[in-house]
């Protein structure tokens, strides 16, 4: 592969992300000036159904070169470094590299200004920290990465590349004091519960971004503003997914480990149209403020438009199931274990539907040191976010 040939790829993804309005005018010379291949690790990972399927570029540079160059996330890392080999159960991405029009848009949600210190929550490959480094300049950006051997490969990479900045090895939840206040801290992992330590270690009127993400529903970017007294108070700008932060993780659901005993299960029927609970962003996203402690899975069971939806509590190993049958009016359901699973859901549905369907940017999220609450719409307007043990 040439020189000339990389080119043609990075500006082919630079044109794709300035087209679709994801690259502003302020980032585009930083992208072009920072190639991404160069951050990502010559072995990476492709999805084939259920199995996680290695792509080493030893073997193939081209289709790897494609992998990098494509506006889709790259996973970088499966079973946190310790595969138990291809196809098995075990292969679960722990880290990736983000879409690229994803780190566009918070690049710009940042609102980052030169001069600005910013720490970064979740290092990965580097690329999202050689961006800010362009841009900053190397005493400007710090990053913090939980796996020691991905920081490690990291730094290697971004000093290579002239970007000597700080990379530690360390829990991101715990911010980095030792280089606080910063004017900006960008999380390129999700969390439900926001670390109010992000607050504390930004300046007064500085931005906190975070991927905010329940059990349910994972796709909220959320930008805070932090207060004199170092509260955070935010709102819903974008849809990202993140991978957790690793202490945030919980249980992963399985329809393999956790679905058992169909025939004991208890059956009903609803006029609930799954894709309206389930598959609209703006309800998936109040549902998973009244459903914590439930995973969804879709499985495709035809040809015809027919799919399963499993909700799935890894915690109690309660479980329920939908069918739906394209043209059906009515759908069959299914709910084992101590939670009505179902019955949660589309309560949390009605209750939103309730609310008037309100969209994502009416939601906000204030974090004190006392915790954190949800609102709609304004902080007098708190939301109970409810709780299964």
């Amino acid at each position: 592969m040439t020189v000339s040939d990389l080119s043609e790829l990075s500006a082919r993804l630079v044109a794709e992300l300035v087209n679709a309005g994801d690259l502003t005018s302020e980032w585009r010379a930083v992208f072009e000036a920072v190639p991404r291949h160069r951050f990502i690790p010559d072995t990476v990972w492709t999805q084939d159904g259920a199995r996680m399927v290695p792509v080493h570029r030893a073997d193939d540079e081209a289709a790897w070169l494609e992998l990098c160059y494509a506006n889709e996330f790259v996973v970088t890392q499966v079973d946190d470094g310790s595969p138990v080999g291809p196809g098995q159960v075990g292969d679960e991405p722990t880290s990736s590299a983000s879409r690229p029009n994803v780190v566009a848009l918070m690049l710009a949600a940042l609102e980052v200004e030169p001069g600005m210190s910013v720490l970064e929550v979740g290092t990965g490959t580097g690329w999202n920290a050689g961006l800010l480094a362009e841009r900053l300049g190397n005493d400007n950006v710090t990053s913090v990465e939980v796996d020691p051997v991905v920081a490690d490969r990291a730094r290697s990479v971004l000093w290579d590349a002239g970007y000597k900045i700080t990379v530690a090895a360390g829990d991101g939840a715990l911010g980095y004091p030792g280089f606080a206040p910063f004017d900006r801290i960008i999380a390129t992992v999700a969390a439900d519960q926001i670390p109010h330590a992000w607050g504390l270690q930004t300046r007064p009127g500085g931005r906190v971004l975070v991927p905010w993400t329940t059990d349910f529903h994972n796709g909220a970017l959320v930008s805070f503003e932090v207060g004199p007294d170092h509260t955070m108070r935010g709102r819903i700008v974008g849809n990202v997914q993140f991978m957790r932060l690793r202490a945030q993780r919980g249980k992963r659901a399985s329809l393999t480990r956790h679905v058992q005993d169909a025939d004991g299960a208890r059956r009903s029927t609803t006029d609930l149209h799954p894709s309206h609970a389930v598959g609209e962003y703006d309800a998936s996203l109040a549902v998973g403020l009244r459903v914590p402690r439930c995973e969804l899975i879709v499985t495709r069971d035809d040809g015809n438009g027919g799919y399963t939806v499993w909700l799935v509590d890894p915690w109690s190993e309660s479980w329920a199931s939908l069918q739906h049958q394209s043209g059906a009016e009515s759908f069959p359901v299914r709910q084992f274990g101590e939670r009505d699973l179902w019955s949660e859901v589309e309560a949390a549905y009605r209750w939103w539907d309730g609310l008037g369907q309100p969209g994502a940017d009416r939601w906000g999220l204030t974090v004190t040191p006392d915790g954190q609450h949800v609102w709609l719409d304004d902080e007098d307007h708190r939301i109970d976010r409810r709780h299964h043990r």
